[in-house]
């Protein structure tokens, strides 16, 4: 990384009591405002998840009501992926201007805006509208969410607090698939609105990422973040000088722009971003996410059962990987779990295959392992450990850009696969999930070869690390 001019202004001076604060406090510690924080943050993720989560229970309410084509259902359920692409390339320019919590805050406007069109749409044009205004949401959210808790923890917090990400996701998911099996499609959507007024409310009450403060040159702020997170006796001083001694100024880093973003020096931080939110996608996740129900019934599946199934199954494996990351790293958590998506998606294309041919009477329950196989699997790394590592390769004065650019590949990766899943499945329900598990066979060796490991070492140390 380029070195820091000598004119950067210097952290106010911290105090020798400050200072000494390491034998009455942990500096590593989880103190009560950064766990409320957190809290706050993955509010946002909650959304996200019930945004992703309501397009599989809410079909044949939809459909019955409103009268959709196959066509015009599928438009709706992958067009979330179009604005939150909009949303995806914003993101980092809106949280480099507005601070992470002033990002998290527009977002859940836009997103409870869409909430209220869906839940009062009378035709599938407002329905439409209202997903898109939503999706623009929770690409920002998407973006915010990991990069404020990764910007706020301490080194070896960071991972299972920035992976809670993913925990909230799985839960909004989850609970929207157990809700919509009882309540109506319009009365789901309201409910969507709660998480957003809960972290709307909450960021009244959660300071801004020291680090953001930093970035803008405003030293005191950055550093009475600090002691608020850490704790008032915590020793702060060395996490200060290191926020210090990599952060540009803004004079320094006015200039920098998207070519600049293609520079050798990040290439690396680029392709390790970029790859793991492309593989992410297009081995199927958000093909399962949202069609779940179409999956289980083509199968011969009850879709009440398989999907409370599926939703029953990964929080408690996404709790899991959520308390590994920290322990185990992220690559060995990554590559377990791409392994289980393969397998997963092998199970579920080899169960359509049976079926096709005739050759077994229980493919449908091969087909209910796979999908959570698959789910459980993801949710273990492949679903938070690519949002943490993009949290955490990149430096301060790259990370808006950068984070957009990633966050951009993962929402149309999302949008193909959404769109195209059930034109796709029409064609071979088999042969698709066997190319998606080509594909998580793929992510193993990208994993292998490319993933840095991240654990116990601070954002400034990983970014000096990979960038040659």
């Amino acid at each position: 990384m380029d070195s820091v001019s000598t004119t950067t202004p210097l952290l106010p001076e911290i105090s020798p009591e400050v200072a000494a604060g390491a034998d009455n406090s942990d500096s590593d510690s989880a103190t009560t405002i950064l766990v409320l924080s957190t809290v706050v943050a993955v509010a946002g993720s909650y959304v996200f998840g019930s945004a992703v989560g309501f397009s599989s229970p809410a079909q044949p309410g939809i459909v019955d009501d409103l009268g959709l084509t196959v066509a015009e259902y599928s438009l709706f359920g992958s067009i979330l992926t179009i604005g939150a692409m909009v949303g995806a390339l914003v993101s980092g320019k809106i949280a480099d201007l507005l601070g992470r919590k002033g990002a998290m805050g527009l977002a859940e406007l836009f997103t409870a805006v869409g909430w209220l069109a869906i839940a009062f749409s009378k035709n599938a044009w407002w329905l439409d509208i209202g997903r898109v205004l939503t999706g623009f949401g929770i690409g920002i959210l998407s973006y915010v969410v990991p990069v404020y808790i990764a910007e706020i923890t301490p080194k070896d917090l960071r991972g299972g607090f920035t992976a809670a990400n993913q925990l909230l996701i799985c839960c909004g998911t989850s609970i929207t698939y157990l809700v919509g099996n009882i309540l109506p499609w319009r009365l789901l959507a309201l409910t969507g609105i709660i998480p957003c007024l809960v972290q709307l409310i909450g960021l009244f009450f959660i300071p801004e990422s020291p680090r953001w403060l930093a970035k803008i040159g405003r030293w005191d702020g950055s550093k009475a973040s600090l002691v608020c997170l850490r704790g008032k006796n915590a020793n702060i001083f060395d996490e200060a000088a290191e926020i210090r001694d990599h952060t540009r100024t803004p004079e320094q880093v006015k200039d920098f722009g998207l070519v600049d973003l293609f520079q050798r020096k990040y290439a690396h931080s680029l392709i390790v971003g970029v790859g793991l939110m492309a593989l992410q996608q297009f081995g199927g996740v958000n093909a399962i996410a949202y069609y779940a129900s179409a999956i289980f019934s083509s199968a011969g599946f009850s879709y009440k059962v398989g999907t409370t199934a599926m939703a029953i199954l990964q929080i408690p494996m996404t709790i899991l990987g959520t308390l590994l990351i920290d322990k185990s790293g992220r690559r060995p958590l990554l590559l377990v779990s791409a392994a289980g998506t393969c397998l997963g998606c092998f199970s579920i294309g080899l169960s359509f295959l049976l079926q096709d041919f005739k050759l077994w009477d229980f493919s449908p329950f091969l087909a209910l392992g796979g999908v959570l196989i698959f789910k459980g699997s993801f949710a273990l790394g492949m679903g938070a450990i690519p949002w943490v590592i993009m949290s955490e390769i990149f430096p301060i004065h790259a990370k808006g850009l950068a984070g957009s650019l990633v966050n951009l590949v993962n929402w149309f990766g999302s949008w193909i696969v959404t769109y195209s899943f059930n034109f796709v499945a029409q064609w071979s329900s088999a042969g698709t999930f066997f190319v998606f598990a080509s594909v998580c066979g793929l992510t193993m060796v990208f994993i292998t070869k490319l993933v840095p490991e991240t654990k116990g070492r601070t954002l400034e140390e990983i970014q000096v690390s990979i960038i040659s």
